[in-house]
C-alpha cells in the first residue's frame, strides 16, 4: 500500500531519512516533495533524491511531515492544513497532539511521533500517538511512512516524552559504552 503523494517540510537528517525511506520501500519519488528554506541543502537533496520536488515554500498538499525544530511546528501544521493536508505526522519533539491540532483546521487528523537516530539507517524506532480527529486510516498512513525506516509503536501521548527519552537517547548511551568497551580493550594498542 502507497502512503500516496505526500509534502515534507524540512529536508534535515530525519526528514531525509523518511524520504529515502519511503523510497527504499517503494514509493516513488516523483509522489514526495520536500519543503526545505536553504537553497544549499535544497541542492543537496536534489543530488541525493532524483525525481522529488524540492522548493522552498508549502505548496497545496494532501498529506504533510513535520520535520522541523519544534518552535516551528505549529505555524508548519497550520499551514500545511490550509495548503489542503488531510493528515499530517509531526516528528517534532516535544509539541503536543493538542498543540498541533490547535494549530490545523478541523479536516486535518494529526499523528504526532518520535523516531529515533537509528532511523536514519532504516533500523529505528517510533512511539506514535494521534488526535482525536484521527481515523484508523489515518493512524496506519503514519505507520507506513515511519514503518519505511523501523518499527512503530502506538502508545498514549502521555508516555510518548518517556519513550522519547528512552529510545531517542538510549541508541546514545549504548554507543557510548561500547566506545568504552573498544578503547579498554584496545588500551596500549594501536588501533
Amino acid at each position: 500500500m502507497s502512503v500516496g503523494a505526500i509534502t515534507f517540510v524540512g529536508g534535515g537528517n530525519m526528514g531525509a531519512a523518511l524520504v529515502e525511506g519511503l523510497i527504499r520501500a517503494g514509493e516513488s519519488p516523483s509522489g514526495i516533495t520536500i519543503v526545505e528554506t536553504s537553497s544549499d541543502r535544497r541542492a543537496l537533496l536534489a543530488q541525493k533524491f532524483p525525481g522529488v520536488t524540492l522548493v522552498d515554500s508549502i505548496g497545496p498538499c494532501t498529506a504533510g511531515v513535520i520535520a522541523v525544530k519544534p518552535a516551528g511546528a505549529a505555524a508548519v501544521c497550520r499551514d500545511l492544513s490550509a495548503a489542503g493536508a488531510t493528515r499530517v505526522l509531526s516528528i517534532a519533539a516535544g509539541v503536543s497532539v493538542e498543540t498541533l491540532q490547535s494549530a490545523a483546521s478541523g479536516s486535518t487528523a494529526v499523528v504526532r511521533a518520535m523516531p529515533n537516530t537509528p532511523a536514519l539507517v532504516g533500523e529505528g524506532a517510533a512511539g506514535i500517538c494521534a488526535s482525536s480527529r484521527c481515523s484508523a486510516a489515518d493512524v496506519e498512513w503514519a505507520r507506513q511512512v515511519l514503518g519505511a525506516v523501523g518499527v512503530v509503536v502506538e502508545v498514549p501521548e502521555s508516555l510518548i516524552d518517556a519513550v522519547t527519552a528512552i529510545s531517542g537517547s538510549g541508541p546514545a548511551y549504548l554507543f557510548l559504552v561500547a566506545e568504552s568497551l573498544i578503547d579498554a580493550g584496545v588500551f596500549g594498542i594501536a588501533r
